[in-house]
C-alpha cells in the first residue's frame, strides 16, 4: 500500500477551510528525479515539434527500421476502397480522421476544435444507462451499453456516398478563479451539443464522453510496468484514511477472452497498446482488424454497402507494426533540472500531495524480444489508477469499473513540450485547460485537497510548482 504525505486540508461542504491549511512539515515519502533520463536507457534529447517522434534510443538498427514502417501507417492517410493503394484502403464509410497521425499529431496531444473548424483530434463517447441484469453480459465484455443506432463514439465524417452522423457543437463557459493572494485565473467549460442527427432522432438519455487524443510516448514502458506494482499502489477502499482510493480497472482483453486488469485510455479501459491502437481503428477510422472485426457501424446506417477495404481491413502485419510503432516512441529529457524553481517545485509537487496519484518513478519488468524496455527504471508520474475527479470533470458516463467521475491517472512525463509539439494542445480528457494552471485548478475529488493547497500557495511557489511541470 502507498504512503503519502498528511494533506492538512480540511474541507467542509466542499469548502476550504484555509486557517487549516498548512504546508507539510515532514518530508514527502516520494521520490524526487535527480537524473534526466524520464525514459530510462531509451530516453532522447529532442525538445522541438519532433519531441515525441522519435524511437527509443536504445533500440537496435534493425528493429529501427519496423518502427519506421509502423510510422508510415501511422502518419499517412487512409483511403476509401478499392484504391490502388490496397494496403492502406477500407477507410469509414463513418469516421472522425483519415489517419492516426490525424488525431495524434506529431503524436502529441490533440485539441478541442476552433470555432467554425470540424472536430478531429476530439471526439464524443456515447452510451446509455444500463440495466446491471439485462445487459449483464454486454457491460463484461464492452464496459457500458452502446446507444441505440449511434453506437459508442459519435463520427462527425463519412465517405462521399455517405453522411456522417451529426455535427458535433462546442460552446464555453468562462468562470473566474481568484487565489488566496487576489490572482485571478479563468476557466473554460465546454458545453457539447450535437446537431443534425442523420439518422434519426439520438436517445434521450444519451451519455457523452468528450475525448482528446492522448500523447503516444513511453506507451511500451507503460505496458512494462509489472502488474503487481500496480495493484501495491492501488486502495480502493482508502484504507489509509488519506483520501485516495485509486483502484484498477478490470476489462475484457479481446485476444485473451477474459478480465483482466486496464491500463490504457482516459477510462483505463484497455489493457495492452496492441487493443487500444486496433480501438482507434476501428473507432476512429471505420476501419477493421482481426481483434476488432466490426466497427462501430450500426445495422441501421447500412455500412455494409460501401465496398470493404479486406477482412481485415488492416492486416496483422500492419496491426503488429503499428504496434511496435506505438510501443516504441521514446520520451524525452527532462529540462532545468538543477535550477532552484525547478527543485523547489519537485519538492511541492510531493508536499502539495500531487505524487500521491502521480507516482514519480516506476520499475520495468522483463517485456518479451523488448531489451529497450525490460528492467528500466522511468520517471512517468502516474499510478495508471482510476480516481474520482470530482464533478466538475465528471462525464457520467462509465466504463467497466470506472464510474463517471473516475479517470485514469495521466502520465506527466513529456507534458512540458505538448504545446511545442502542438501549439494548440489542451490538457484533461477533453482539453478543456489551454495551461497547467488551469488544469491543476479544475483538479476536484480525490484530487481537491492538492489543488485547494495550490490556490493557497504563494506566487513564487505557484510559479516553482509550474517550472517543475514545464521541465517534465
Amino acid at each position: 500500500m502507498r504512503r503519502r504525505p498528511l494533506l492538512l486540508l480540511f474541507l467542509s461542504s466542499g469548502v476550504a477551510v484555509a486557517a487549516a491549511l498548512v504546508l507539510a512539515a515532514a518530508p514527502a515519502p516520494y521520490p524526487i528525479q535527480a537524473t534526466p533520463m524520464t525514459g530510462g536507457e531509451g530516453t532522447v534529447e529532442q525538445f522541438d515539434h519532433n519531441a515525441y517522434s522519435l524511437p527509443q534510443a536504445n533500440l537496435s538498427m534493425t528493429r529501427r527500421l519496423d518502427f519506421s514502417v509502423g510510422n508510415s501507417f501511422f502518419r499517412n492517410p487512409w483511403v476509401e476502397a478499392p484504391a490502388s493503394t490496397d494496403a492502406r484502403d477500407g477507410l469509414g464509410p463513418l469516421f472522425n480522421t483519415n489517419s492516426c497521425q490525424g488525431c495524434h499529431i506529431k503524436d502529441g496531444r490533440g485539441h478541442p476544435p476552433a470555432a467554425d473548424d470540424k472536430p478531429i483530434s476530439l471526439f464524443l463517447r456515447l452510451a446509455v444507462p444500463a440495466d446491471p441484469e439485462q445487459d449483464a453480459e454486454i457491460l463484461r465484455t464492452h464496459g457500458f451499453k452502446p446507444a441505440p443506432v449511434y453506437g459508442s463514439q459519435l463520427q462527425t465524417a463519412a465517405l462521399p456516398a455517405g453522411r456522417p452522423e451529426a455535427d458535433l457543437v462546442i460552446e464555453w463557459d468562462s468562470q473566474t478563479e481568484t487565489l488566496a493572494d487576489g490572482a485571478q485565473v479563468e476557466l473554460r467549460k465546454p458545453v457539447y451539443r450535437i446537431e443534425n442527427p442523420n439518422y434519426g432522432p439520438l436517445p434521450e438519455d444519451l451519455l457523452v464522453s468528450p475525448r482528446v487524443a492522448p500523447q503516444m510516448i513511453g506507451m511500451g514502458l507503460l505496458e512494462a510496468i509489472p502488474l503487481d506494482d500496480l495493484r501495491a499502489l492501488a486502495d480502493p477502499d482508502d484504507t489509509d484514511n488519506d483520501g485516495i482510493s485509486g483502484k484498477l480497472n478490470q476489462v475484457w482483453d479481446l485476444e485473451s477472452q477474459q478480465t483482466v486488469p486496464g491500463r490504457f485510455g482516459w477510462k483505463a479501459a484497455e489493457p495492452n497498446v496492441h487493443q487500444q491502437s486496433m480501438g482507434a481503428f476501428a473507432g476512429d477510422m471505420g476501419l477493421t482488424s482481426t481483434i476488432k472485426p466490426a466497427t462501430d457501424c450500426t445495422p441501421e446506417q447500412s455500412c455494409d454497402h460501401f465496398t470493404s477495404g479486406g477482412n481485415p481491413e488492416v492486416s496483422d502485419k500492419v496491426a503488429n507494426f503499428i504496434t511496435f510503432y506505438a510501443k516504441s516512441l521514446a520520451v524525452p529529457a527532462r529540462r532545468n533540472l538543477d535550477t532552484a524553481p525547478v527543485q523547489q517545485g519537485a519538492e511541492l509537487f510531493n508536499e502539495t500531495g500531487c505524487a500521491g496519484c502521480h507516482t514519480p518513478r516506476h520499475q520495468t519488468g522483463t517485456a518479451a524480444d523488448r531489451p529497450d524496455l525490460s528492467n528500466q527504471t522511468i520517471w512517468p508520474y502516474t499510478d495508471l489508477l482510476l480516481h474520482d475527479m470530482g464533478p466538475a470533470l465528471a462525464d457520467g458516463r462509465g466504463e467497466f469499473l470506472a464510474n463517471g467521475n473516475e479517470w485514469r491517472t495521466p502520465p506527466l512525463w513529456g507534458i512540458g513540450l505538448a504545446q511545442v509539439v502542438n501549439p494548440q494542445s489542451g490538457f484533461l480528457h477533453d482539453g478543456r485547460a489551454r495551461t497547467l494552471e488551469e488544469a491543476v485548478l479544475w483538479h476536484g475529488g480525490e484530487a481537491g485537497p492538492a489543488a485547494e493547497r495550490y490556490r493557497q500557495m504563494p506566487a513564487e511557489e505557484r510559479s516553482a510548482l509550474l517550472d517543475f511541470l514545464n521541465s517534465l
